[in-house]
This record gives structure tokens, C-alpha cells and sequence, in this order.
């Protein structure tokens, strides 16, 4: 009979292990549980805001110089970022005595003004003739071509020996978007002679403004489009030289 109170009395012990281990969990679970609550609400940090990052210049493309697409050789969308807003198209005053309809070249401001009545007058941004190949005076507008043909002078093919393949003797660049007087051209002539400068489109929308050109004067595409059916043949225009150059006189 002692045998199992002795047995019993381990027994006990085990029990009483066991009711401390459950003990010793449910204090666990319970430091377990504060912590948990601790981590879910910590205390408030003073938190310090980034530096504000300049957002990139994504200036809102104005509708008049969208893509488009309807022509025979789709336009596509100026990037205006490129292009400094003063130069964007637009009407302003411009108070002048030559008669409504004439094209009036600013040389040194990097403006062609249709002039309107009233003391109006369209305004674009233009490229004109960098050091050597400018020119001023008056003549008129002979012609005008839609997706013209591009046909370098002898000259220009003598300096640039790599554009012969579109030499006059070729027959010229054909129409089309890498051609170098985009959508449209108006034909410059004086004394009813060619003077071989023209008033034409670029796809080059960083070149407007400045004086980069072989003696034209260049236009965003979708501008030279809108001028083109603003223009008649024979329209006068005067090119007002840039002081701080030797421009050629045409007329």
C-alpha cells in the first residue's frame, strides 16, 4: 500500500508542475499581449517631411499645336517644353504702316508677324539665319508648296559634300517628315528672281528663337501649316535686319 502513495505523491508533483506551466503561459501570453499593445500604439514621433523634388516642366500642350494626324504625313505633337512660351503662336498689337496681309521678318526678336488690320498682327516664334546666313530687305512670296520637294543649292551641297544625293542634279529630298522644310514652304523671290531662302516648317521645336538656319527662316510645323492659308501669293515680305550682324541685303 505504500507503494502507491509513493507513486501518488509524484503524481502530485507532476500536476503541480503542469498548473505552474499553464501559470507561467498565461503570464506569458498576458506580458505578450501588453507588449502587442505597446507595439500597435507607440508613443507619437515627430516626423520630419522629405525636401520637396521639383516636379519635371510638363507644360499643358495648348489644342493648336496637338498632333495631327489627318495629314499625308502625320505631324506629331510639339514638344512645347523645348519651345519658350513667348514664342508659342499668338495675336498682339502690332501698330505698323504696312498694309494687312504683309510678313514682317524680326530678325533680331526671333518674330514673323502677319499683319492683321486694326494694329493687329499674328505672331510666331521663328529660327532665322545664324552668323553669315542672315539676310534682310524686302521681296515677296511667290509661290507656296505643301510637303515640298527639298532641293539644297549648289553652294550648300559644295559645303556639305554628304547632301549631293539631294543635289538639284537628283531631283532633291523627297516630302516627308526628315525633309528640311517640313509641311509647308513659301518661296521667297525678289525682282522676280528666286533668292533661295524660304519661310517654311521644322520639326525641330528647340531650334525656334534662336539663329541656327542656312539664311530661312523656320516655323514649328503646325504654325507654317496655319500660315500657309493665311498667305496669298505675291504678299510682301520685309526682313528687318539684326544690327549686331553683316545680314545680306535681297532688296
Amino acid at each position: 500500500m505504500t507503494e502507491p502513495n509513493e507513486l501518488s505523491s509524484p503524481t502530485a508533483d507532476h500536476k503541480s508542475g503542469i498548473t505552474l506551466t499553464r501559470r507561467s503561459l498565461l503570464v506569458g501570453a498576458a506580458s505578450l499581449l501588453v507588449t502587442g499593445c505597446a507595439t500597435a500604439r507607440p508613443t507619437p514621433a515627430v516626423v520630419t517631411a522629405p525636401a520637396a523634388v521639383p516636379l519635371p516642366d510638363r507644360r499643358t500642350v495648348p489644342p493648336m499645336y496637338y498632333a495631327m494626324p489627318e495629314e499625308e504625313f502625320p505631324i506629331p505633337e510639339v514638344r512645347v517644353v523645348e519651345v519658350d512660351p513667348k514664342f508659342w503662336r499668338q495675336e498682339v498689337d502690332y501698330p505698323t504702316d504696312e498694309k494687312p496681309g504683309t510678313l514682317i521678318v524680326d530678325t533680331p526678336e526671333k518674330y514673323l508677324y502677319h499683319v492683321l488690320r486694326a494694329g493687329r498682327a499674328m505672331r510666331y516664334g521663328i529660327g532665322v539665319g545664324r552668323e553669315g546666313f542672315a539676310w534682310s530687305g524686302r521681296a515677296v512670296v511667290a509661290y507656296k508648296r505643301k510637303w515640298p520637294r527639298w532641293t539644297p543649292p549648289d553652294e550648300m551641297v559644295a559645303r556639305q559634300p554628304k547632301l549631293s544625293p539631294y543635289s538639284i542634279a537628283n531631283g532633291g529630298m523627297p516630302p516627308g517628315l526628315n525633309n528640311p522644310l517640313g509641311a509647308r514652304a513659301l518661296y521667297i523671290h525678289n525682282d522676280g528672281r528666286d533668292t533661295l531662302y524660304r519661310i517654311h516648317g521644322s520639326p525641330e521645336a528647340h531650334s525656334i528663337g534662336k539663329a541656327v538656319s542656312s539664311g530661312c527662316i523656320r516655323l514649328l510645323n503646325q504654325d507654317v501649316v496655319y500660315l500657309y492659308d493665311q498667305v496669298r501669293d505675291g504678299s510682301t515680305i520685309v526682313v528687318i535686319p539684326d544690327p549686331t550682324k553683316g545680314d545680306l541685303a535681297v532688296g
